[in-house]
């Protein structure tokens, strides 16, 4: 799906699958999904990249786990499942997210990176460095990680 407006046109198709299935809840996020990534087109005026795609979908699903967060607080599990269900629809259209031990691995080699160029023991002051680094090696390798979970494992590793 390198090509610009790829996803938008799977999405489209998707969505048509899912009002023959009479799938409400499939077809209304698609739906969503359709209209985000228009929406960033219309704000950009101009067709999408594969990464503004993916950036886009990233932050939807930030939205709803934020939202499920609260609804779980406000004790309305029916909603924090509706949302949840939304999260799965959107995350078939993203790469694989990257699994724990996996990220923690990609963490350390960040972090013995920072070590080789300072020449010392990175310090939760190097915390960016590292961040950027591992950031920079998800998107390399065509990989995606929640942006707080990341945050979460660098600091661990750097306070440890």
């Amino acid at each position: 799906m390198t090509e610009a407006g790829a996803l938008e046109l799977l999405v489209n198709q998707q969505v048509i699958a899912a009002m023959k299935a009479h799938d409400a809840v499939r077809t209304t996020t698609l739906r969503l999904i359709k209209n985000s990534l228009k929406n960033k087109a219309i704000e950009k005026r101009a067709l999408l990249t594969a990464a503004e795609e993916q950036q886009a979908l990233a932050t939807m699903i930030k939205q709803r786990r934020d939202s499920i967060e609260q609804f779980t607080k406000g004790n309305r599990l029916e909603l924090a499942a509706a949302e949840a269900t939304e999260v799965g629809v959107i995350e078939e259209f993203l790469p694989k997210a990257l699994d724990q031990g996996a990220l923690e691995v990609l963490v350390a080699e960040a972090v013995q990176e920072a070590a080789v160029a300072s020449g010392q023991k990175p310090t939760p002051k190097d915390m960016g460095t590292v961040m950027k680094t591992v950031q920079a090696k998800l998107q390399a390798s065509g990989l995606r990680a929640e942006g707080r979970t990341v945050s979460e494992l660098v600091k661990k590793v750097l306070a440890g």
